[in-house]
């Protein structure tokens, strides 16, 4: 059974003027996949069709519950005086009546949640002090506390530090055993060769599929243009424009 499908999804944010062309794929449990696209390419307007945000869609969204969405840490707000452990309980927000209090419970999963991304000590500290890549850890484990089985991730190791980019790495595998379906937007084609599966788009959907099959250079200049990707070990290269993160 497929978390996530979709089939002939098309729409955007204006009616009759369409950021995403005819897309088709599906995520079992506990497949990892990556989301490579050039800046407009349309890979957060993916990401909001699957939340069921985007304004005009047409064709088939499927997805087992609400997703749960983790931010870039650099578009986090960082001057609210709220600690790591208030971000991680707004996971819970969206199953609490506005007229009741954050249950005990869901009080013990954000420490959980905490923990298990390796920020228990931390839990106290202001959010905004925390450095990049304890902040993206911190928006992680509130996605955990929404206990979904699906996870929509957009660079998640875009600019954090090299100990947080291996938990987040080795978190993101024991999702995906435990069942989960992850969706990882992300510039490096390095990283998405260690997924699952790679969705490669620029408006369309150019490929979908095992790494070894869809990154190839001729793949990879569809996607990006004119900015030069390099493949692991330097065995093919294609020449694609620098674009921001």
């Amino acid at each position: 059974m497929s978390l996530v499908r979709t089939e002939g999804l098309s729409g955007g944010y204006t009616a009759g003027r369409d950021a995403l062309h005819d897309i088709g794929f599906a995520l079992e449990p506990g497949d990892i996949a990556g989301v490579l696209g050039p800046n407009g390419g349309g890979k957060t307007t993916l990401f909001r069709a699957l939340l069921g945000e985007l304004p005009h869609a047409r064709g088939t969204v499927e997805v087992a519950g609400r997703p749960a969405y983790v931010p870039q840490t650099e578009h986090a707000r960082l001057d609210f005086p709220v600690s790591a452990f208030d971000v991680a309980l707004m996971g819970a927000y969206g199953r609490t009546p506005f007229y009741r209090r954050i249950a005990r419970a869901d009080r013990d999963a954000a420490a959980e949640a905490l923990e298990r991304v390796g920020l228990a000590d931390r839990s106290r500290d202001v959010f905004g002090t925390l450095s990049g890549g304890q902040r993206q850890r911190v928006l992680i484990a509130r996605a955990l506390v929404q206990r979904a089985d699906v996870l929509l991730l957009d660079e998640p190791l875009s600019g954090v530090d090299a100990p947080s980019a291996a938990r987040i790495e080795s978190l993101l595998a024991e999702l995906a055993g435990e069942g989960r379906a992850l969706l990882v937007a992300t510039h490096d084609v390095s990283q998405a060769q260690r997924f699952d599966r790679v969705l490669c788009l620029h408006t369309r959907q150019l490929a979908f599929g095992p790494p070894a099959e869809v990154l190839t250079p001729a793949c990879l200049q569809q996607t990006y243009g004119a900015e030069l990707v390099v493949l692991e070990g330097g065995r093919a290269a294609v020449n694609v424009g620098h674009h921001a993160h």
